[in-house]
């Protein structure tokens, strides 16, 4: 790798491929079955460091940079995908969102017991006939007194279920569109705040996504994040950092798909050797790790960026459509080359395949970031109101 890591950087790298490979991977195929929540692995995980990577040490976090960060989400997502997206909604969304835009007493009485991994943070702005569109969206949050009344529905929330924590984005203005959302946050237990179905899904299957129903939800005025009509430049500002993790975590399912992929090529013998020999599969390998260490450079570079407190929307947005159209790319190539067995679940490619999928569509579908990237190139930065 041409990016030249610190020491800590490779420390944490280190220590963090230790603990996924011995704690995570080896139970990953068996969560993918039971769709059992990681609980216990965020708990030592939390223990470790890695659910509060980017909050400042005031706040009980670990004060890691954006390059640490992203060496160790691709270090859980190649164990486990299920457990990587929740560690990066939580750091890159949650933790990372109420760090920039929170008051001190928001800071406090929630980064700490995010950061410790005592609670799970979840984030929810899309919406049932709201989801590219966030202007779109019809959750409405209403000034009563000393408290806001939110009603609405949102959907594909990863942790619905799970988290203790979740921002949610609400219009409080709908006449000024993008300036009038708000961004609250709301505790698990709220009255009128209700988990709603929980979806059955083609992959990250031990990672759960629900919907969340506010019904005359009464939440503290204090709740409020930033000042009313911040909403949309918070989830847009939320969505970059989100991007470089999903970045991270394409690298992470990709690299495990090369490697068992070479490791299956080199054992698996037909026509009398074994079919590592073979040129075409050579060159489907060679391919497969060059899309891998391009979408690595690219990823380091926005997080590199976001260190040095650059704008890196651009960059951000690049790495995250690069890097998730290639694991898609790669994960179907290491199932092709292991033939017939690829196709069931006695091999781990299967669930790479699966886990994949949706990295083209969330945190910004492939097509939304070209529209973020033309923008930039163009200097139509907020066409549509996007990024």
């Amino acid at each position: 790798m041409s990016y030249q890591l610190t020491d800590e950087q490779f420390m944490i790298q280190t220590m963090v491929r230790d603990f996924a490979r011995e704690v995570l991977l080896a139970t990953a195929m068996e969560r993918d079955l039971t769709k059992e929540f990681p609980g216990e692995n965020l708990k030592k995980m939390g223990e470790l460091g890695l659910m509060g990577m980017m909050v400042p040490p005031e706040y009980d976090g670990a004060g890691a940079d954006t390059v640490s960060y992203v060496l160790a989400l691709q270090e859980i997502a190649y164990a486990c995908a299920s457990t990587a997206v929740i560690m990066s909604v939580h750091n890159s969304i949650v933790c990372e969102t109420i760090n920039r835009f929170g008051t001190d007493e928001q800071k406090q009485a929630y980064l700490k017991p995010l950061a410790a991994g005592e609670i799970i943070g979840a984030f929810a702005m899309t919406e049932p006939h709201a989801g590219s569109d966030p202007v779109n969206q019809s959750t409405s949050a209403l000034r009563d007194g000393s408290h806001y009344i939110i009603n609405g529905t949102k959907r594909f929330i990863t942790s619905g279920k799970t988290a203790g924590v979740t921002i949610i984005t609400a219009k409080t203005d709908k006449a000024k569109r993008h300036k009038g959302i708000s961004a609250f946050i709301v505790r698990k237990g709220t009255q009128g705040f209700l988990v709603g179905k929980t979806e059955k899904k083609m992959g990250l299957c031990a990672s759960d996504t629900t919907d969340l129903v506010l019904d005359n939800c009464r939440i503290p005025a204090e709740n409020l994040l930033g000042q009313e009509g911040d909403g949309f430049k918070i989830a847009m500002t939320a969505l970059d950092g989100g991007r470089i993790g999903i970045a991270a975590q394409s690298l992470g399912v990709a690299q495990a798909a090369l490697d068992a992929a070479v490791s299956y090529a080199r054992e698996r013998e037909q026509f009398g050797q074994p079919i590592s020999k073979f040129q075409g599969l050579r060159w489907m390998l060679a391919d497969m790790a060059t899309e891998i260490e391009a979408a690595r450079q690219l990823t380091l570079s926005a997080a590199s960026m976001k260190d040095r407190d650059e704008k890196y929307t651009k960059q951000a947005s690049m790495a995250k459509l690069f890097a998730s159209e290639m694991v898609n790319r790669v994960t179907a190539k290491a199932l092709q080359i292991h033939g017939g067995y690829g196709y069931t679940k006695e091999y781990p490619v299967e669930r790479f395949y699966r886990d994949a999928r949706v990295f083209t569509i969330y945190e910004g579908t492939s097509e939304i970031l070209r529209v973020v990237i033309a923008n930039h190139l163009l200097g139509d930065r907020y066409v549509g109101t996007l990024r």
